[in-house]
């Protein structure tokens, strides 16, 4: 019996030691990106991890900062709270940062597009603050909001300390957490109208127009990139938060630390090379699609209806397509008003043969404000006949 009993714990010590081993197997068998420190590949709708290296070191984050800037950003021009042609005073505290700028002047004005486009485009430090400091008053106000983002994206391994990647103390990110924030950037489809410029011109016409040209060379040279974001200083070496789309289904890719520009880019086109060739994608509901309409008896409106809030997908080898694909919709039962457009009520889970694929959050198509005394007494009065 005692014999049977040490079998038994051995055979559960090696299980224990070889089961995270096969869940790994795929992941460690791929030699990708060995002259980074670090690097992620990610399929953008599912979320779904294709390949990690020392993805949660934490590492100075250089320009690559900026994706968290630009994705608060297209997050007030969203709620209404900026426009794109709104023009910008810029303060002498922006026109004076170092580093990568368009060299703006103080007292100078720029519409918020243009400078999204040198943050985007070139890099912009002197852009990112003015740009902070229009939205939040001042640069430190802007990155509490950066921080308050990353916790709400439940990043555990990101501080910021400016909205530039400029050195300081205390500022990092991981390869993980980097692709997570161009995830929730790119659900903004209008960033990549930015992002994927090779050159423009700032004041195009003027004595002091300004060429910008992409810090990013693969937006020319790898068919399919459209972003994201470069990144450079003497600690954090080269860096890219890149992103492309084939045949519907785009990727995001991470790099970090390595040594020159060209191991930077070619680390990131052979994980988009290995994407692209072993991986397919498979459209179950587009963005914003209407999932269910569900009936709020105190809702001005008496039926709101309920949207996806990004593309739903099945992510799968190429040879080893996914069956039995079901949905399973998951509705919040106490929905309390007013809701905002874009608030969660809910959960879409994808399962193939009872394996979970993905969670999408369900969310409202409009703001959903409470009925007034006047809407509830008719509609209750309509009730009332229907029912005769």
């Amino acid at each position: 019996m005692r014999t049977i009993l040490y079998l038994f714990i051995s055979l559960l010590l090696i299980f224990s030691i070889i089961t995270p081993v096969f869940a790994q197997e795929e992941n460690q068998s791929l030699e990708l990106a060995a002259d980074a420190k670090s690097a992620m590949l990610m399929e953008q709708d599912t979320g779904k991890i294709i390949f990690e290296k020392n993805a949660n070191e934490k590492l100075p984050p250089a320009s690559m900062v900026k994706i968290m800037t630009l994705l608060i950003v297209m997050e007030e021009i969203d709620k209404g709270n900026l426009k794109k042609n709104e023009m910008v005073r810029i303060s002498e505290n922006a026109s004076s940062m170092g580093g990568s700028q368009v060299f703006l002047e103080a007292g100078e004005e720029m519409s918020v597009e243009d400078l999204i486009k040198s943050v985007a485009i070139a890099s912009g430090n002197d852009a990112s603050v003015a740009l902070a400091e229009r939205i939040s008053g001042s640069e430190q106000n802007f990155v509490n909001r950066m921080n308050e983002k990353a916790i709400e994206l439940q990043l555990k391994n990101t501080q910021f300390k400016n909205a530039t990647g400029l050195p300081a103390k205390g500022q990092y990110s991981t390869a993980h957490d980097m692709a997570i924030i161009a995830k929730a950037l790119l659900q903004y489809d209008d960033i990549t109208t930015y992002t994927s410029i090779y050159e423009d011109y700032l004041r195009k016409g003027k004595k002091n127009e300004f060429w910008l040209v992409n810090t990013n060379k693969l937006v020319r040279f790898y068919p399919g990139v459209d972003g994201l974001k470069t990144g450079y200083t003497s600690e954090a070496k080269y860096c890219l938060t890149a992103t492309a789309k084939k045949n519907d289904m785009r990727m995001i890719t991470v790099v970090m630390g390595a040594d020159t520009v060209k191991k930077r880019n070619h680390a990131t086109s052979e994980m988009l090379d290995y994407a692209f060739n072993h991986y397919e994608t498979e459209q179950l509901f587009d963005k914003g699609e209407v999932i269910k309409t569900v009936p709020l008896l105190k809702a001005e409106k008496e039926h709101i209806q309920i949207v996806t809030e990004h593309n739903v997908r099945t992510i799968y080898k190429k040879e080893k397509p996914y069956e039995n694909i079901k949905t399973y919709i998951e509705i919040d039962q106490d929905l309390s008003l007013p809701l905002k457009k874009g608030e969660q009520v809910g959960v879409l889970t994808v399962k193939a043969n009872n394996q979970e694929l993905s969670k999408t959050p369900l969310i409202v198509a409009s703001d959903i404000k409470e009925a007034s005394f006047i809407t509830l007494l008719k509609r209750t009065l309509g009730n009332m006949s229907k029912a005769r």
